[in-house]
């Protein structure tokens, strides 16, 4: 990574589990880097992150959390809105490109990340996090701009076909399984949880990390039961995520099946609370963008 670009990345147990999905973001100052994890799993990673980097000569690990906000600007306008915002700048960064601006006198590390599907910004604010929020609130207004929360966030993630930690992915599924190959390198040398990723890649998968889309109406959810098509309806696999998608107007998902039922476009079942519901495998992102 170059100085102030970004990476999307996972950390693994020693079984090749994921620990969390992470945003190494590399500074401009060298050597310092910061990493953006999820608040739910902050204690386990700092631990982690510590414990490893005693093995590390002069290496030095910081929790910041208590210092450092995270505002996500997501969106088609949010170039015009940092523009109105007076940083004109940030409409040249590239995606995963990041550069330090100052708001109302408050630093924040503005990078073009998001976990959204859409184009955006994301704030890491060091300082009053309100303060970058009312601007952002205030400047924003004649462009629609809206307070929207983790709900918001994953429904639109879920229509991207993006991985969420504790639904789709936890540290019994590794990155295999949830087919993030292309986040793990082999070729960068030894990591943790390296022998069993390359065991597993290469021996093949008892499951498979699929998407769906339901043929009739219903909502999946968390935890309901994937069901073969052929009778008799037996159970094959289990959704991850669900949700009925308002922009697709039917129910979309993820889940893990046995490696036979993978394949796109095969036709399967979901059990809603007691119902066989049909559907079938399809690749994410379930939205697809319209030609302009």
């Amino acid at each position: 990574m170059s100085p102030m670009q970004a990476q999307y990345s996972m950390v693994c147990n020693e079984q090749g589990g994921i620990k969390d999905d992470i945003f190494v973001y590399r500074l401009a100052r060298a050597g310092e880097f910061l990493l953006c994890v999820n608040a739910s799993n902050r204690d386990k990673i700092v631990s982690w992150l510590t414990g490893h980097g005693r093995e590390v000569p002069d290496c030095r690990v910081s929790d910041r959390s208590a210092e450092i906000a995270q505002i996500a600007l997501q969106g088609q306008a949010a170039r015009a809105i940092v523009a109105a915002l007076g940083l004109p700048q940030l409409g040249q960064l590239k995606l995963r490109e990041s550069t330090m601006v100052r708001v109302v006198d408050v630093d924040c590390l503005v990078a073009r990340t998001g976990y959204t599907g859409e184009f955006g910004y994301e704030f890491y604010v060091y300082g009053p996090a309100g303060t970058v929020w009312d601007q952002l609130l205030e400047k924003g207004k004649s462009f629609g701009v809206k307070p929207a929360g983790l709900g918001a966030r994953d429904l639109l993630r879920l229509e991207m076909g993006y991985l969420l930690y504790g639904n789709d992915i936890d540290e019994a599924t590794t990155p295999i399984e949830a087919g993030a190959e292309w986040a793990v390198s082999f070729e960068k040398g030894e990591f943790v949880g390296k022998p069993v990723l390359l065991a597993q890649k290469q021996a093949g998968l008892s499951r498979r990390f699929v998407g769906f889309e339901l043929l009739e109406k219903g909502v999946p959810r968390h935890g309901f039961t994937i069901l073969s098509a052929s009778s008799p309806q037996s159970p094959i696999g289990e959704v991850t995520s669900g949700n009925l998608s308002p922009l697709l107007q039917k129910g979309i998902g993820l889940g893990y099946v046995s490696p036979e039922y993978a394949k796109v476009g095969t036709d399967l079942f979901i059990d809603i609370r007691g119902k066989a519901v049909p559907a079938q495998v399809v690749k994410p992102a379930f939205y697809k963008r319209p030609a302009k």
